[in-house]
């Protein structure tokens, strides 16, 4: 009977040791760190907000708890769907994400001097796009492997990818969003083995591409005046990193305490979204900026790590690509809020209010861990 009982026991725990197994266990921690840093900053930063503009202090945080919740199934889902499997539907995912930037032109619900949503300000393609564009330049890169080295089934269609792709999002416009995508693009084409000529013709490319959209664009050329402006004399800066630089100054090593801030009581622009690293410096201080900093590094970290170890370059590719993706918006987002930067709207990955970047960002973390259990 004992015995009985010992078998029985031990197979009713199977079950539960073949979903774990081979999950990376310090990436599973970090990212869960890094929900509940962001829950608690996005209710400090978001109560008054949230009680002006809907009339309930907690109506984004509970939103946003929502969106976590939705978000913690698609990555147990993704940690399950063979990542190899990817290669049938990223097709599919691509035209349906090229699909919706059209639609958001076509809907053009202007918010912000841009388009970028499909209802009432939420649903942004845009971040859906950055998902997608690693996952698809990844199966593509792994496909055409032994032809990178040829320039026009190479680097040409590479171009022409990513240019249909950061064209629509430039349309709407969000210009770092585009920027994004082309440089995760030239990070995986790198990644995936290009020669040395290639690389300096992307990034000669890039940076004329770059100068080209500023030159046209009366919103890059006014951000990249502001951000000049501001880095000679931090008193010309745009007034969204004044006030940022405020909240910095303010916070110190330790910081004014959890929900102590005042700056975003009195006009720091979007506290809850693309401003909330300024409310974390100002309540934490050093202290908790440089603890959110190294959650981001782990999180980068034990990307490269599955990558070192996966079973072949195509995992190789999406988990390098996705971490990078994370860390590259999380750093943008930073140093935009210091004045290292142009001002862009990347928003601060985990921490910022938003379902699409959240869940986009959890559908990555999803397929890493599958990944990981391969």
């Amino acid at each position: 009977m004992g015995t009985r009982t010992f078998v029985n026991d031990r197979l009713s725990f199977a079950p539960v040791r073949n979903l774990a197994r081979g999950v990376d266990i310090p990436l599973v921690l970090t990212v869960v760190a890094l929900i509940v840093f962001g829950l608690i900053m996005l209710y400090s930063a978001s109560f008054d907000f949230s009680y002006n503009e809907y009339g309930s202090s907690t109506y984004m945080f509970s939103r946003q708890v929502r969106w976590v919740l939705l978000g913690i199934v698609i990555v147990f889902v993704l940690s399950l769907f063979d990542y190899h499997n990817w290669r049938k539907v990223v097709v599919f995912a691509m035209l349906g994400t090229i699909g919706l930037l059209i639609t958001v032109l076509f809907i053009n619900e202007i918010r912000l001097g841009a388009s970028r949503t499909l209802y009432e300000g939420s649903y942004q393609p845009s971040e859906i796009a950055k998902l997608v564009a690693v996952m698809y330049l990844s199966v593509w890169l792994y496909v055409k492997r032994d032809f990178l080295h040829d320039i026009s089934l190479g680097l040409i269609p590479l171009g022409v990818i990513l240019g249909i792709i950061g064209g629509l999002i430039y349309l709407q416009p969000d210009l770092s969003a585009a920027g994004t995508v082309l440089i995760l693009g030239g990070l995986l084409f790198f990644l995936a083995g290009a020669d040395i000529r290639q690389i300096v013709f992307l990034l000669i490319l890039a940076l004329f591409m770059g100068w080209l959209i500023v030159q046209f664009s009366e919103t890059g050329q006014d951000r990249v005046a502001s951000f000049l402006a501001g880095f000679k004399d931090p008193t010309h800066a745009s007034y969204h990193v004044q006030r940022s630089f405020e909240a910095v100054i303010k916070g110190g090593v330790f910081g004014v305490g959890l929900g102590q801030a005042d700056t975003k009581l009195t006009g720091l622009p979007f506290a809850p979204t693309d401003s909330i690293f300024a409310v974390v410096a100002e309540e934490l201080g050093l202290f908790g900026t440089m603890l959110l900093m190294g959650l981001y590094a782990a999180l980068v970290w034990r990307g490269l790590v599955i990558a070192r170890r996966a079973p072949d370059m195509l995992g190789t590719l999406l988990a390098s690509g996705m971490p990078f993706w994370i860390g590259m918006e999380a750093l943008i987002n930073m140093a935009v809020m210091v004045g290292l930067m142009p001002f862009a709207g990347n928003a601060l990955p985990f921490i910022s209010a938003g379902g699409s970047n959240l869940l986009s960002t959890l559908s990555a973390i999803g397929i890493m861990l599958n990944i990981s259990r391969q």
